[in-house]
């Protein structure tokens, strides 16, 4: 049995449409899930899933074009789906839920220095005075390992490298020291070492901290090694959610067995790459049965006119797919993510050995 655990955000019944040239798109679709105080939640699937559009209406940072349907976004009391103006967002944007984007460029503006970006967030939201701002900026920095904070507290972004930017984005979503950490693409930037010692970063200060954080990636070898629990997305639904073990040693809906096999660690010598033949389904108009149906190979005649129930596998695991169905005959994952317990090591970004990369060797150099 899964132990009780805390609720932090609660989403239930939740949906998501945009008006684009005319036509309206629902591109999240009756999402209900819970995700659990102080744990680390990954959400994963390929571009277009709609993973980044279902936590910006954690913050009310959707576009202008886009609207919630209907549902609910239940966080500390609140219905965050009601929320309509930015003054009632103020209290939690960037206070309570936090974001860390995929591009720091975009998180920081080129013509401050970096002391000031961090100060002004210290003074709005923490009402610190301009002495007391600068002294936690300086000490954000030495948190998020930036060298000499005292020096470059007062450089511009584009004298930093791209990993010591996302760690000064990562400074300033901290600044308010908040209960949700939104983690958009952190990574996917950065070469392989940067990025094993910003998710390191992210896991060092939430020990410390004990936020939540919601991780977006469309890398499950990145998963393995940081969540606690996954969700995967498709057609912008949830089809399949439950702890690491649950989706990597016993996954159960097609997507995610195509996105296991996509890996590129478990390739083996000699044989070509797995991808996902066809493309995501396009939002305009509605999508019958499962969206992932014309690009399964083992799509059942029901895929294409019903959409399957969550069925439940366990305590832990849940996934939206017919093959669950006592009815439906019995299907054996492909055979490249059989066993993978024997394999999975080799897809798990590891802290690395020495830290002391030549990032953080050459902290005064303004590369």
């Amino acid at each position: 049995m899964e132990t009780k655990r805390e609720v932090e955000i609660s989403v239930k019944n939740l949906s998501v449409g945009f008006i684009s040239h005319g036509n309206k798109m629902h591109v999240i679709r009756d999402i209900t899930m819970d995700i659990y105080k102080g744990e680390t939640f990954a959400i994963v699937g390929e571009s277009g899933s709609g993973k980044s559009v279902f936590t910006k209406t954690f913050t009310g940072m959707l576009e202008e074009n886009g609207f919630i349907s209907s549902g609910e976004i239940l966080f500390q009391g609140q219905d965050l789906a009601k929320f309509k103006t930015n003054k009632e967002w103020l209290p939690i944007r960037g206070k309570k839920i936090a974001t860390i984007f995929q591009d720091p460029m975009t998180s920081l503006n080129p013509l401050f220095r970096i002391g000031r970006q961090i100060e002004e967030v210290l003074r709005l939201h923490r009402g610190m005075n301009k002495k007391e701002a600068k002294a936690e900026a300086i000490e954000l920095l030495r948190r998020v390992k930036i060298p000499n904070p005292e020096k470059r507290v007062h450089d511009f972004p584009f004298m930093y490298s791209g990993g010591m930017r996302q760690r000064v984005v990562i400074a300033i979503a901290l600044a308010c020291k908040p209960d949700v950490l939104i983690c958009d693409e952190p990574t996917t930037a950065l070469d392989v070492t940067v990025q094993s010692q910003i998710l390191s970063l992210i896991r060092d200060l939430q020990k410390e901290e004990h936020f939540t954080t919601i991780f977006i990636t469309h890398d499950l070898g990145v998963v393995a090694g940081i969540a606690d629990r996954v969700a995967v997305m498709y057609g912008g639904q949830i089809i399949e959610y439950g702890t690491v073990e649950d989706i990597y040693y016993h996954p159960a809906h097609p997507y995610t067995w195509a996105l296991l096999s996509s890996l590129p660690q478990l390739a083996e010598d000699g044989s070509d790459l797995t991808y996902i033949h066809g493309n995501p389904p396009s939002f305009i108009g509605e999508i019958d049965g499962d969206a992932f149906a014309p690009r399964n190979k083992y799509a059942m005649k029901i895929d294409f006119i019903k959409e399957a129930p969550m069925f439940k596998i366990s305590d832990s695991h849940y996934a939206k797919t017919w093959l669950l169905d006592p009815r439906a005959p019995k299907v054996k994952p492909p055979r490249i993510i059989q066993n993978l317990s024997n394999k999975i090591a080799a897809t798990i970004v590891k802290d690395p050995i020495n830290t002391q990369n030549e990032e953080t060797k050459a902290g005064d150099s303004h590369d």
